[in-house]
C-alpha cells in the first residue's frame, strides 16, 4: 500500500463506515408505543420512570436513583441537595465538560480548579488536597472518558477534611473501581444520557446514591421542592422541574438490554487497539490504575508526541487521521480559560458576591494544559466495531508516523 497520506491525495486506509450510533431496535419501538398508548407521558403517576430508576440504581450498585432531565441538572441538583451554595467552594478538575464547573456557578458556589494526573487524566488527589480552604465543601472527581478516578485517595482526602464527594460519572456507565461501579462510591454520583453517551436517550440524566437522606433531598430538589409525604402544593426547598419523561425512561430501559454486551465489546476492542498502538513511537494511551476493574471507554484517549512525528502538530495529526477514515477530535481546553470564568473574575454578570475572589486568568494547571495540547479522542461507537477495524486505526496511525518521521 502506498505511504502517501490521504490528506495529501492518497487512498484512505479506511473507507467503510463505522458503527452507527445510536443502536436501536424493536424493543425501543415497543416501549415507546406502550407509553404512547398508555396516555401517561408524564413521570408523575407513570411506571417507566420508576422502573428505570430501580434498574439503573441496581446497574450502578447503588440503592437509589433519581431520573432527571440531563447530566448538567444532575450535578446542580446534587449540589443543592448537599446544601452547597453562595460563598462555598467546590474543587473540580479543569479537564472535563463545562457542566462540571458551571453547575457549581449555577448554585452560587465557586469552582476551584485542581490539576489532573498525566496518565489517567483524572483529578489528582494531592492537587485537590492542596486546593482546600476553609470555604471548601465538596470535591467533584470526574471519571474522564469512562476511566474511574482514584476514589480511594479522593475519598480519603474528603474524609480528612469533612467534604462531600459528588462523582461526575457522565461518561462512565458501568465503570468500576475495585469491583464496585462508580457513582455509588461517594455521597452521590451523576450520569448523563445525552446522545453521545454509552447509555443514551437523546437527553436525560440521573443521580445515584446509597444514602437515603441524600436520595430524599435530591428527589425533593428535582420535583420543585416537594417531599414524598407532603401535599402536592407543599414545597419545602428551592427546587425546580427536573423530572424525566416517560419517553426517555422507555428508551433507556430498552437501551439497557444491550449495555453489558456493548461494554464488554468496547473493553475487548480497546485492549486490542492498545496492543497494536504500543508498537508506534510517540503514541501514549490513557492508563488506568490497577484498582480500575472496568473502564467504560466512552472515549478512547491517546496522547500524541509531535517530536516522534517529525514535529507535526497535534492538530495536523487530527486532520491527517480523519482523512484516513478514522474520526477523531482534539477534545477539551482548560475550563478556566473559558470566557464565562473570565467574566466571573471581572464580576460581569450576576454572581454570588460572598465567595472568596478567584482570578481565573491566573489559574495554571500545567498537566491539564499539556494534555489539552496533545490529546486525541476516538469515540465509543468506534469500539463497537470488529477487532479487525481496530487494526485499521493502528494502520492509519502507523502510516502517518512513517510518512512524517523521516
Amino acid at each position: 500500500m502506498s505511504t502517501q497520506l490521504a490528506i495529501d491525495g492518497g487512498t484512505p486506509v479506511r473507507q467503510k463506515p463505522w458503527p452507527a450510533w445510536p443502536i436501536f431496535g424493536q424493543e425501543e419501538e415497543r416501549l415507546l408505543t406502550d407509553v404512547l398508548h398508555s396516555g401517561q407521558w408524564w413521570s408523575v403517576g407513570g411506571r417507566r420512570v420508576p422502573e428505570f430508576e430501580e434498574a439503573f440504581a441496581q446497574l450502578q450498585h447503588a440503592q437509589h436513583a433519581v431520573a432527571v432531565t440531563n447530566g448538567t441538572a444532575a450535578i446542580e441538583i446534587a449540589l443543592r441537595a448537599l446544601g452547597i451554595g453562595c460563598g462555598d467552594e467546590v474543587i473540580v478538575p479543569p479537564y472535563t465538560f463545562i457542566a462540571t464547573a458551571s453547575s457549581v456557578l449555577a448554585v452560587g458556589a465557586t469552582p476551584v480548579f485542581a490539576d489532573i494526573e498525566p496518565s489517567t487524566l483524572n483529578l489528582d488527589a494531592e492537587a485537590a488536597a492542596a486546593a482546600i480552604t476553609e470555604r471548601t465543601r465538596a470535591i467533584i472527581p470526574v471519571h474522564i472518558g469512562g476511566c474511574p478516578a482514584n476514589m480511594d485517595r479522593i475519598l480519603a482526602v474528603a474524609q480528612q477534611h469533612g467534604l462531600a464527594v459528588i462523582e461526575d460519572a457522565a461518561q462512565a456507565h458501568l465503570a468500576e473501581w475495585k469491583g464496585k461501579r462508580v457513582g455509588a462510591l461517594g455521597d452521590c454520583g451523576t450520569f448523563s444520557f445525552q446522545a453521545s453517551k454509552n447509555l443514551n436517550a437523546g437527553e436525560g440524566g440521573a443521580i445515584v446514591t446509597s444514602d437515603p437522606e441524600v436520595y430524599d433531598k435530591c428527589w425533593s430538589v428535582h420535583n420543585v421542592g416537594r417531599t414524598k409525604t407532603g401535599r402536592w402544593y407543599e414545597h419545602h426547598v428551592l427546587g425546580g422541574n427536573f423530572r424525566m419523561t416517560e419517553w426517555q425512561a422507555a428508551i433507556l430501559l430498552a437501551q439497557m438490554s444491550r449495555v453489558e454486551e456493548q461494554a464488554e465489546r468496547r473493553t475487548a476492542n480497546a485492549a486490542h487497539l492498545s496492543s497494536a498502538l504500543a508498537a508506534i513511537p510517540g503514541i501514549r494511551v490513557q492508563r488506568a490504575v490497577p484498582e480500575v476493574t472496568r473502564h467504560a471507554y466512552h472515549l478512547y484517549i491517546l496522547r500524541y508526541t509531535p517530536e516522534a512525528f517529525g514535529g507535526r502538530s497535534r492538530d495536523e495529526f487530527v486532520r491527517a487521521l480523519s482523512a484516513e477514515g478514522v474520526p477523531c477530535a482534539s477534545g477539551y481546553v482548560p475550563l478556566y480559560k473559558e470566557v464565562v470564568f473570565q467574566r466571573k473574575t471581572a464580576g460581569i454578570g450576576s454572581w454570588c458576591r460572598a465567595g472568596r475572589p478567584v482570578d481565573y486568568g491566573a489559574v495554571h494547571c500545567p498537566v491539564c494544559e499539556e494534555v489539552c495540547g496533545d490529546a486525541v479522542w476516538l469515540f465509543q461507537s468506534m469500539l463497537l466495531a470488529d477487532a479487525s477495524d481496530m487494526d485499521d486505526i493502528a494502520e492509519a496511525i502507523g502510516r502517518i508516523h512513517s510518512a512524517w518521521s523521516h
